[in-house]
């Protein structure tokens, strides 16, 4: 467990798709475009369009030169995170910086809302992948799902991931996202297809829910389900779910991963990345369960030599007991 603290690089994590891929956060918790009813972070907390440099480029690069020198190297760099990478105004700058420091390729997972926009694509052209995402065929179900920031607008959406791909060099593979009873359905498949085929991605990835989503009327597709809708679409089309950890209650796994937590805690105080490494999550979706503790009076959150621990009550107030003997 490494001593040195990292606020905006996590992992090497275990990734399905990508190998082991070591994370990049560019903006703050939950900064997104969307507020998807399937987020397993919860519900987006700013909603926004506005691109600025929520984090400064140098910061990031200085901390992945950091991790790249002293552990083994990813398969991929990958910016992503707690948000929409794409916000981060300078995407493209950093981009080039991981060039310089690394031949690891580089893949942006992005929820695509905002690759209309001719500065996004430009930022994005040094990346080796960009995975964006499409979760319905038409605007009624896009708001639905997506609950998007009110200036985005489906078409211009799809025109620009459209005109994103035909001008990439890289790799496009175009993430579905779907929803039992909602969009998992032949007849909306089928629209989103439609859209698959006016974007001509390298690949389709059809995922669903397998983690807490911020909605629990947001269910799993079965596995089952999900492979004979893959059938709707033509070219490179594969399953990516991770049906080994599909919950059978979002109710129960919520509160196994805050029990979980909750015991770590009451043994020792931790960082965020003590958490997340030792129970094998995400960082951001440890952040999501951390917070919930908190509101709950169960754990506190103090800042120790310039770093953020975590710890349950009873440890605290065991240790200002012996501090004032």
């Amino acid at each position: 467990m490494s001593g040195r603290f990292y606020r905006y690089v996590y992992g090497p994590v275990p990734s399905r798709r990508l190998g082991r891929s070591l994370g990049v956060d560019l903006v703050p918790f939950k900064t997104c475009t969307y507020d998807c009813i399937y987020c397993q972070l919860g519900q987006t907390t700013d909603k926004t369009i506005e691109r600025k440099e929520y984090v400064a480029v140098e910061d990031i690069a200085s901390e992945l030169e950091r991790k790249l020198a002293t552990e083994p190297a990813p398969d991929y760099i990958t910016l992503a995170g707690s948000g929409e990478p794409t916000l981060n105004s300078g995407i493209g700058g950093l981009i080039g910086r991981i060039r310089e420091l690394t031949r690891i390729p580089t893949a942006i997972l992005t929820n695509g809302s905002l690759i209309w926009k001719l500065e996004v694509q430009d930022a994005l052209m040094e990346a080796n992948l960009v995975i964006p995402s499409l979760d319905a065929g038409d605007n009624r179900l896009f708001k639905y799902v997506n609950r998007p920031h009110g200036e985005i607008v489906f078409e211009q959406m799809i025109d620009g991931l459209a005109e994103f791909t035909g001008r990439f060099s890289g790799k496009v593979w175009l993430e579905v996202f779907l929803l039992d009873g909602v969009t998992g359905i032949e007849a909306e498949v089928q629209k989103i297809a439609a859209m698959t085929k006016k974007i001509n991605p390298a690949r389709v990835q059809l995922n669903t829910v397998s983690r807490p989503p911020a909605e629990e009327y947001a269910v799993a597709v079965s596995k089952d389900r999900m492979e004979k809708l893959a059938g709707c679409f033509s070219g490179m089309v594969e399953v990516v779910g991770d049906y080994s950890q599909t919950p059978t209650s979002i109710t129960q796994a919520s509160n196994t991963a805050r029990e979980n937590i909750a015991a770590l805690l009451s043994r020792r105080p931790c960082t965020l990345a003590d958490i997340a490494l030792s129970l094998n999550i995400h960082p951001t979706e440890a952040t999501k369960y951390l917070d919930m503790l908190i509101r709950d009076g169960k754990i506190l959150r103090v800042l120790l030599d310039g770093k953020y621990f975590f710890s349950a009550h009873e440890i605290n107030d065991q240790r200002e007991g012996e501090t004032r003997q």
